[in-house]
Protein backbone atom coordinates (compact mmCIF):
# COMPACT_ATOMS: atom_id res chain seq x y z
CA UNK A 1 0.00 0.00 0.00
CA UNK A 2 2.59 2.25 1.08
CA UNK A 3 4.62 1.54 -2.50
CA UNK A 4 1.75 2.30 -4.19
CA UNK A 5 1.20 5.64 -2.83
CA UNK A 6 4.76 6.38 -3.17
CA UNK A 7 4.41 5.64 -7.47
CA UNK A 8 1.45 7.52 -7.37
CA UNK A 9 3.04 10.78 -5.83
CA UNK A 10 6.26 9.79 -7.93
CA UNK A 11 4.24 9.44 -10.88
CA UNK A 12 2.62 13.16 -10.18
CA UNK A 13 5.79 14.83 -10.04
CA UNK A 14 6.94 13.72 -13.05
CA UNK A 15 3.83 13.98 -15.42
CA UNK A 16 4.79 17.02 -17.01
CA UNK A 17 8.57 15.36 -17.76
CA UNK A 18 6.83 12.02 -19.09
CA UNK A 19 4.22 13.95 -21.45
CA UNK A 20 6.91 16.53 -23.11
CA UNK A 21 8.75 13.36 -23.35
CA UNK A 22 5.98 11.68 -25.37
CA UNK A 23 5.19 15.04 -27.33
CA UNK A 24 8.73 15.05 -28.46
CA UNK A 25 8.74 11.44 -29.68
CA UNK A 26 5.54 11.77 -31.58
CA UNK A 27 6.95 14.79 -33.20
CA UNK A 28 10.00 12.34 -34.98
CA UNK A 29 7.44 9.53 -35.44
CA UNK A 30 5.08 11.62 -37.04
CA UNK A 31 6.86 14.42 -38.91
CA UNK A 32 5.33 13.83 -42.15
CA UNK A 33 1.74 15.19 -40.67
CA UNK A 34 3.13 17.36 -38.25
CA UNK A 35 4.78 19.04 -40.87
CA UNK A 36 1.11 20.14 -42.36
CA UNK A 37 -0.14 20.63 -38.96
CA UNK A 38 2.32 23.37 -38.28
CA UNK A 39 1.98 25.06 -41.73
CA UNK A 40 -1.86 24.79 -41.14
CA UNK A 41 -1.82 26.38 -37.96
CA UNK A 42 0.80 29.16 -38.96
CA UNK A 43 -1.64 29.77 -42.24
CA UNK A 44 -4.54 29.85 -39.45
CA UNK A 45 -2.57 31.98 -37.40
CA UNK A 46 -1.39 34.47 -39.90
CA UNK A 47 -5.15 34.84 -42.26
CA UNK A 48 -7.40 34.96 -39.16
CA UNK A 49 -5.61 35.67 -36.21
CA UNK A 50 -3.06 38.53 -36.46
CA UNK A 51 -5.85 40.55 -39.02
CA UNK A 52 -8.30 40.90 -36.72
CA UNK A 53 -6.32 40.82 -33.39
CA UNK A 54 -3.33 42.80 -33.57
CA UNK A 55 -4.43 46.41 -34.49
CA UNK A 56 -7.19 46.02 -31.51
CA UNK A 57 -4.28 44.81 -29.52
CA UNK A 58 -2.18 47.68 -30.67
CA UNK A 59 -5.26 50.28 -30.00
CA UNK A 60 -5.70 48.35 -26.43
CA UNK A 61 -2.63 49.26 -25.22
CA UNK A 62 -2.65 52.67 -26.83
CA UNK A 63 -6.58 53.41 -24.44
CA UNK A 64 -4.21 52.73 -21.51
CA UNK A 65 -2.13 55.81 -21.75
CA UNK A 66 -5.14 57.89 -21.15
CA UNK A 67 -7.85 58.67 -19.06
CA UNK A 68 -10.55 56.53 -21.07
CA UNK A 69 -10.30 54.04 -17.84
CA UNK A 70 -11.29 56.44 -15.27
CA UNK A 71 -13.91 58.00 -17.03
CA UNK A 72 -15.48 54.79 -17.97
CA UNK A 73 -15.40 53.95 -14.29
CA UNK A 74 -16.75 56.90 -12.78
CA UNK A 75 -19.53 57.49 -15.59
CA UNK A 76 -20.75 53.49 -15.23
CA UNK A 77 -19.65 52.27 -11.34
CA UNK A 78 -23.37 53.13 -10.74
CA UNK A 79 -24.42 50.77 -13.20
CA UNK A 80 -22.38 48.10 -13.03
CA UNK A 81 -21.94 47.50 -9.37
CA UNK A 82 -25.51 46.85 -8.44
CA UNK A 83 -25.35 44.39 -11.49
CA UNK A 84 -22.38 42.82 -11.42
CA UNK A 85 -20.97 43.62 -7.94
CA UNK A 86 -17.76 45.42 -9.62
CA UNK A 87 -16.56 48.53 -10.17
CA UNK A 88 -17.49 50.50 -13.62
CA UNK A 89 -13.98 49.76 -14.90
CA UNK A 90 -14.95 46.35 -15.39
CA UNK A 91 -17.31 47.44 -18.37
CA UNK A 92 -13.86 48.84 -20.31
CA UNK A 93 -12.41 45.11 -20.80
CA UNK A 94 -16.08 43.21 -21.18
CA UNK A 95 -16.64 45.79 -24.33
CA UNK A 96 -12.67 45.41 -25.63
CA UNK A 97 -13.05 41.47 -24.81
CA UNK A 98 -16.07 41.44 -26.58
CA UNK A 99 -14.41 43.40 -29.63
CA UNK A 100 -11.51 42.05 -29.72
CA UNK A 101 -11.76 38.04 -28.45
CA UNK A 102 -9.29 36.86 -26.81
CA UNK A 103 -6.73 37.18 -24.65
CA UNK A 104 -7.44 41.21 -24.71
CA UNK A 105 -10.19 41.28 -21.84
CA UNK A 106 -7.42 38.87 -19.75
CA UNK A 107 -4.77 41.95 -20.56
CA UNK A 108 -7.09 44.33 -20.20
CA UNK A 109 -8.21 43.07 -16.19
CA UNK A 110 -4.75 43.06 -15.57
CA UNK A 111 -3.99 46.14 -16.71
CA UNK A 112 -6.77 48.29 -14.47
CA UNK A 113 -5.67 45.39 -11.82
CA UNK A 114 -2.17 46.03 -11.50
CA UNK A 115 -3.03 50.08 -11.92
CA UNK A 116 -4.90 49.22 -8.55
CA UNK A 117 -8.65 50.39 -10.08
CA UNK A 118 -9.62 46.82 -8.74
CA UNK A 119 -9.42 44.53 -6.01
CA UNK A 120 -7.82 41.02 -6.96
CA UNK A 121 -11.26 39.17 -6.24
CA UNK A 122 -12.87 41.18 -8.63
CA UNK A 123 -10.34 40.96 -11.10
CA UNK A 124 -10.53 37.04 -10.87
CA UNK A 125 -14.02 37.45 -10.99
CA UNK A 126 -13.89 39.82 -14.28
CA UNK A 127 -11.69 37.34 -16.43
CA UNK A 128 -14.42 35.08 -16.02
CA UNK A 129 -17.21 37.17 -18.10
CA UNK A 130 -14.71 39.23 -19.86
CA UNK A 131 -13.09 36.87 -21.91
CA UNK A 132 -14.81 36.21 -24.99
CA UNK A 133 -14.60 35.18 -28.76
CA UNK A 134 -14.93 38.49 -30.90
CA UNK A 135 -18.13 39.07 -33.53
CA UNK A 136 -15.45 38.51 -36.32
CA UNK A 137 -14.65 35.58 -35.17
CA UNK A 138 -18.32 34.04 -34.44
CA UNK A 139 -20.09 35.60 -37.24
CA UNK A 140 -17.45 35.96 -40.09
CA UNK A 141 -15.51 32.81 -39.14
CA UNK A 142 -18.03 30.60 -38.27
CA UNK A 143 -21.19 31.65 -38.99
CA UNK A 144 -20.19 32.36 -43.20
CA UNK A 145 -17.64 30.51 -43.79
CA UNK A 146 -18.08 27.13 -41.56
CA UNK A 147 -22.08 26.90 -41.67
CA UNK A 148 -22.76 29.21 -45.05
CA UNK A 149 -24.95 31.65 -42.10
CA UNK A 150 -24.84 34.67 -41.38
CA UNK A 151 -28.17 33.91 -39.06
CA UNK A 152 -26.08 31.30 -37.28
CA UNK A 153 -23.12 33.60 -36.54
CA UNK A 154 -25.41 35.71 -35.15
CA UNK A 155 -27.17 33.24 -33.24
CA UNK A 156 -24.55 31.70 -31.87
CA UNK A 157 -23.13 35.66 -30.94
CA UNK A 158 -26.08 36.62 -29.24
CA UNK A 159 -26.46 33.53 -27.05
CA UNK A 160 -22.60 33.97 -26.62
CA UNK A 161 -22.55 37.46 -25.03
CA UNK A 162 -25.99 36.83 -23.07
CA UNK A 163 -24.68 33.44 -21.73
CA UNK A 164 -21.19 35.62 -20.84
CA UNK A 165 -23.13 38.61 -19.29
CA UNK A 166 -25.64 36.14 -17.07
CA UNK A 167 -22.59 34.17 -15.58
CA UNK A 168 -20.79 38.09 -14.73
CA UNK A 169 -24.04 38.43 -12.73
CA UNK A 170 -23.66 34.94 -11.02
CA UNK A 171 -20.58 35.42 -10.10
CA UNK A 172 -20.47 38.69 -9.03
CA UNK A 173 -22.73 37.48 -6.35
CA UNK A 174 -19.65 36.12 -4.47
CA UNK A 175 -17.77 39.25 -4.16
CA UNK A 176 -18.51 40.77 -0.81
CA UNK A 177 -18.32 45.06 -0.92
CA UNK A 178 -15.85 46.71 -0.97
CA UNK A 179 -14.90 49.67 1.22
CA UNK A 180 -12.46 51.29 -0.86
CA UNK A 181 -14.43 54.09 -2.38
CA UNK A 182 -13.93 54.33 -6.75
CA UNK A 183 -13.17 57.69 -6.39
CA UNK A 184 -9.74 56.48 -4.00
CA UNK A 185 -8.75 54.42 -6.41
CA UNK A 186 -8.82 57.27 -9.18
CA UNK A 187 -6.70 59.51 -7.06
CA UNK A 188 -4.23 56.49 -5.90
CA UNK A 189 -3.58 55.22 -9.92
CA UNK A 190 -0.52 56.74 -11.20
CA UNK A 191 -1.10 56.92 -14.69
CA UNK A 192 1.35 58.30 -17.76
CA UNK A 193 -0.77 60.21 -19.60
CA UNK A 194 0.16 60.42 -23.75
CA UNK A 195 1.10 63.61 -25.24
CA UNK A 196 2.46 64.51 -28.58
CA UNK A 197 5.97 64.62 -28.01
CA UNK A 198 5.32 61.31 -26.74
CA UNK A 199 3.15 59.66 -29.22
CA UNK A 200 5.90 58.36 -31.11
CA UNK A 201 7.40 56.59 -28.33
CA UNK A 202 4.29 55.32 -26.45
CA UNK A 203 3.12 54.14 -30.10
CA UNK A 204 6.06 51.86 -30.47
CA UNK A 205 5.60 50.76 -27.25
CA UNK A 206 2.31 49.35 -28.03
CA UNK A 207 3.73 47.90 -31.31
CA UNK A 208 5.66 46.18 -29.13
CA UNK A 209 3.89 44.79 -26.61
CA UNK A 210 1.06 44.06 -29.14
CA UNK A 211 3.81 41.87 -31.29
CA UNK A 212 4.30 40.24 -28.47
CA UNK A 213 0.98 39.01 -27.46
CA UNK A 214 0.16 37.78 -31.18
CA UNK A 215 3.03 35.51 -31.36
CA UNK A 216 2.73 34.13 -28.07
CA UNK A 217 -1.37 33.10 -29.51
CA UNK A 218 0.12 31.73 -32.45
CA UNK A 219 2.55 29.78 -31.06
CA UNK A 220 -0.31 28.32 -28.85
CA UNK A 221 -2.47 27.88 -32.37
CA UNK A 222 0.74 25.91 -33.70
CA UNK A 223 1.32 23.56 -30.93
CA UNK A 224 -2.40 22.61 -30.83
CA UNK A 225 -2.81 22.11 -34.45
CA UNK A 226 -0.04 19.48 -34.19
CA UNK A 227 -0.82 17.87 -31.20
CA UNK A 228 -4.07 17.48 -32.92
CA UNK A 229 -2.54 15.73 -35.64
CA UNK A 230 -0.60 13.58 -33.14
CA UNK A 231 -4.07 12.39 -31.52
CA UNK A 232 -5.34 11.54 -34.90
CA UNK A 233 -2.74 9.69 -36.41
CA UNK A 234 -1.53 8.10 -33.63
CA UNK A 235 -5.57 6.77 -33.38
CA UNK A 236 -5.71 7.86 -29.67
CA UNK A 237 -8.85 10.28 -31.04
CA UNK A 238 -10.55 7.77 -32.47
CA UNK A 239 -10.11 5.47 -29.30
CA UNK A 240 -11.38 8.34 -27.05
CA UNK A 241 -14.40 8.50 -29.39
CA UNK A 242 -15.24 5.37 -29.59
CA UNK A 243 -15.93 5.22 -25.44
CA UNK A 244 -18.30 7.69 -26.08
CA UNK A 245 -20.01 6.16 -29.28
CA UNK A 246 -17.25 6.84 -31.79
CA UNK A 247 -19.61 9.69 -33.80
CA UNK A 248 -17.96 12.77 -35.62
CA UNK A 249 -19.78 14.64 -32.91
CA UNK A 250 -17.71 13.06 -30.02
CA UNK A 251 -14.54 13.31 -31.84
CA UNK A 252 -15.71 17.45 -33.12
CA UNK A 253 -16.16 17.77 -29.23
CA UNK A 254 -12.67 16.53 -28.18
CA UNK A 255 -11.09 18.74 -30.60
CA UNK A 256 -12.58 21.33 -29.90
CA UNK A 257 -12.16 20.95 -25.99
CA UNK A 258 -8.42 21.42 -27.16
CA UNK A 259 -8.98 23.82 -29.49
CA UNK A 260 -11.24 25.88 -30.85
CA UNK A 261 -11.23 26.78 -34.36
CA UNK A 262 -10.48 23.22 -35.33
CA UNK A 263 -12.87 21.97 -33.14
CA UNK A 264 -15.67 24.09 -34.80
CA UNK A 265 -14.90 23.64 -38.45
CA UNK A 266 -15.03 19.94 -37.57
CA UNK A 267 -18.46 20.36 -36.29
CA UNK A 268 -19.73 22.84 -38.87
CA UNK A 269 -18.69 19.59 -41.45
CA UNK A 270 -20.79 17.07 -40.04
CA UNK A 271 -24.04 16.79 -42.62
CA UNK A 272 -27.12 15.22 -40.51
CA UNK A 273 -30.96 16.45 -41.16
CA UNK A 274 -31.23 18.28 -38.08
CA UNK A 275 -28.18 21.00 -37.92
CA UNK A 276 -29.39 22.17 -34.86
CA UNK A 277 -27.16 19.64 -33.09
CA UNK A 278 -24.35 21.02 -34.77
CA UNK A 279 -25.44 24.83 -33.84
CA UNK A 280 -25.75 23.68 -30.34
CA UNK A 281 -22.49 22.07 -29.87
CA UNK A 282 -20.79 24.86 -31.17
CA UNK A 283 -22.56 27.42 -28.68
CA UNK A 284 -21.23 25.00 -26.15
CA UNK A 285 -17.31 25.16 -27.46
CA UNK A 286 -17.51 28.68 -28.22
CA UNK A 287 -18.55 29.38 -24.62
CA UNK A 288 -16.07 26.82 -22.97
CA UNK A 289 -13.60 27.96 -25.58
CA UNK A 290 -11.00 25.27 -25.06
CA UNK A 291 -7.31 24.48 -23.21
CA UNK A 292 -5.35 26.65 -26.02
CA UNK A 293 -7.51 29.56 -25.04
CA UNK A 294 -7.46 28.51 -21.08
CA UNK A 295 -3.45 28.55 -21.57
CA UNK A 296 -2.85 31.85 -23.10
CA UNK A 297 -5.36 33.24 -20.62
CA UNK A 298 -3.07 31.98 -18.07
CA UNK A 299 0.17 33.20 -19.75
CA UNK A 300 -1.46 36.70 -19.22
CA UNK A 301 -2.55 36.15 -15.98
CA UNK A 302 0.37 34.53 -14.10
CA UNK A 303 2.27 37.88 -14.00
CA UNK A 304 -0.27 39.44 -11.75
CA UNK A 305 -0.73 36.02 -9.55
CA UNK A 306 -3.96 36.18 -10.31
CA UNK A 307 -6.26 32.71 -9.57
CA UNK A 308 -7.55 30.86 -13.17
CA UNK A 309 -10.47 29.00 -11.45
CA UNK A 310 -12.93 31.68 -11.11
CA UNK A 311 -12.08 31.74 -15.14
CA UNK A 312 -12.72 28.03 -15.66
CA UNK A 313 -16.12 27.95 -13.67
CA UNK A 314 -16.81 31.02 -16.00
CA UNK A 315 -16.69 29.25 -19.05
CA UNK A 316 -17.73 26.03 -17.86
CA UNK A 317 -20.66 27.86 -16.73
CA UNK A 318 -20.96 30.09 -19.53
CA UNK A 319 -20.83 26.90 -22.27
CA UNK A 320 -24.19 25.54 -20.56
CA UNK A 321 -26.13 28.56 -20.52
CA UNK A 322 -24.96 29.34 -24.57
CA UNK A 323 -26.16 26.25 -25.21
CA UNK A 324 -29.31 26.57 -23.30
CA UNK A 325 -30.10 30.20 -24.73
CA UNK A 326 -29.34 28.72 -27.94
CA UNK A 327 -31.96 25.89 -27.57
CA UNK A 328 -34.58 28.14 -26.91
CA UNK A 329 -33.85 30.28 -29.59
CA UNK A 330 -33.83 27.26 -32.00
CA UNK A 331 -37.36 26.21 -30.93
CA UNK A 332 -38.74 29.41 -32.75
CA UNK A 333 -40.36 28.44 -36.29
CA UNK A 334 -38.49 31.24 -38.12
CA UNK A 335 -34.94 30.02 -36.69
CA UNK A 336 -35.80 26.03 -37.53
CA UNK A 337 -32.53 25.41 -40.08
CA UNK A 338 -33.10 21.35 -39.70
CA UNK A 339 -33.46 19.88 -43.44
Amino acid sequence: MRSFKFYCISLKKNILPILFLLFTICLLIFSNSNLIATKSGISLWANSVVPSLFPFLVATELLSYTNIVNFIGQKLDRFMKPIFHVPGISAYPFVLGMISGYPVGAKTVCQIYKEGLCTKKEAEIMLAYTNNSGPLFIVGTVGISMFGSTTIGLILLFTHILASISVGIILGKFIKNDNVALQNRIIKNKRKTITFSSLGEVLGNSILSSIKTVLMIGGFVVIFSVIISILKNSGLLNFISSIFGNSEFISGIITGLLELTNGLNNISNIHVKAISVNILISAFLLGFAGLSIMLQILSVVSKEKLSIKPYIIGKILQAILATLYTFVILQLPFFNFNL
